[in-house]
């Protein structure tokens, strides 16, 4: 089957593209130890310029939603700057950059906070362990390891200033020049976990039904609508995941609200992390991309073990409008060329994932310096 339907211009939201491939966005930890954004990821997101859209890595709004060593942030006047020279960078190379608000909620570890304990809608822990900082003197490759906590649950006043944190957040990006925001509603972070039944037991109004539990998210797109025009936003949901701890009793009536939620605020675009087959995410028994279809009018992008021919037939077959790729982009910076002709692709070294500088992050050829 020709991949050819990845290549056709699209308009998402009010944003021209000229392919259907984006970007997903992938966690490399190379921003500075004070999670300011380095020169080095202006180079890694300038090399992957020619997709249609680039989503960046997930952007904390937020210090005490920043649970991950060298992750990105973009709460400070020095992370803007960083980020503005990612975004030039981009665009001088002809692309298109959204930055993804990230607020990672019961999933940071206290390691982060001065030993504080995390927020989260309800005192339920993240199931599973995480990146810890590294300690004093610690060159070994890998990153240590720790569990998660009891998180402490949430007041309203912790619900408003996390609501504020993307409104100011989404402010930045655009100080930043990002052409668009993506809130991160996904992966078992703060917005799932106020999203999933499994880890919203809260008895106010943001608990119990599912018009409840959507009431967060509701309220954090209409703090980043103010800022950012709705047709330059959108959002990342995984309604059917269980990583981490997540689950919900009805996913299928989960995903009909975020549809009509994202719907009413005008969004451009979901993007739906769905899987089809075996990989980073499970296969869900009962997929929900239809039903995402038919609550929401805007963009649809789905992201789940896609590779050239897979994604162009989801977008012959209507069910999706634009795919997103993730690992692949990792060692082929020239992903977008290498399905539209055909190229066999380069596999990442993970082991370099989320360590290296330079080292499994700028250092992947394109296919053009490495056939001979």
């Amino acid at each position: 089957m020709s991949s050819d339907a990845l290549f056709r211009p699209a308009v998402i939201g009010t944003l021209s593209v000229p392919n259907r491939i984006v970007m997903a966005p992938l966690t490399r930890a190379r921003a500075d130890e004070h999670n300011v954004p380095s020169l080095l990821q202006a180079e890694y997101y300038a090399q992957r310029a020619d997709a249609g859209l680039i989503i960046s890595e997930a952007t904390a709004v937020h210090p005490r939603g920043m649970g991950w060593y060298r992750a990105p942030g973009i709460w400070s006047d020095a992370m803007v700057a960083g980020w503005r020279n990612v975004t030039d960078a981009v665009h001088a190379a002809g692309g298109r950059i959204y930055a993804q608000l990230w607020h990672m909620g019961r999933l940071v570890l206290p390691d982060y906070l001065d030993g504080e304990l995390p927020i989260g809608p309800s005192a339920i822990a993240g199931e599973g362990e995480t990146f810890a900082p590294r300690d004093a003197g610690d060159t070994s490759l890998f990153l240590p390891m720790k569990p998660y906590v009891v998180p402490r649950e949430m007041t309203q006043v912790d619900i408003d200033k996390v609501v504020d944190a993307y409104r100011q957040g989404a402010r930045n990006a655009v100080a930043a020049g990002f052409d668009g925001v993506e809130i991160h509603g996904a992966n078992g972070y703060i917005i799932d976990q106020f999203l999933q039944s499994k880890t919203n037991h809260r008895t106010d109004d943001y608990g119990g039904s599912v018009d409840n539990r959507v009431r967060f998210l509701k309220e954090t797109m209409a703090a980043v609508v103010e800022v950012v025009e709705p047709g330059r936003v959108g959002l990342r949901v995984s309604p059917t995941s269980e990583r981490k701890g997540m689950g919900d009793v009805d996913p299928g009536a989960l995903t009909d609200a975020i549809g009509r939620a994202a719907q009413d605020h005008g969004l451009a675009y979901i993007h739906l992390i769905e899987a089809i087959v075996p990989g980073f995410t499970e296969v869900p028994n009962e997929p929900v991309i239809d039903r995402l279809r038919a609550a929401f009018k805007g963009t649809l992008i789905q992201n789940g073990g896609f590779r050239g021919e897979s994604g162009a037939a989801y977008l012959q077959s209507g069910k999706a409008d634009a795919i997103s790729f993730g690992r692949p982009f990792i060692a082929n910076p020239d992903l977008v060329t290498r399905l539209r002709d055909g190229l066999p692709l380069a596999e990442a070294n993970f082991d370099y994932a989320y360590v290296g500088e330079a080292k499994g992050y700028t250092d992947y050829p394109p296919y053009a310096e490495t056939a001979f």
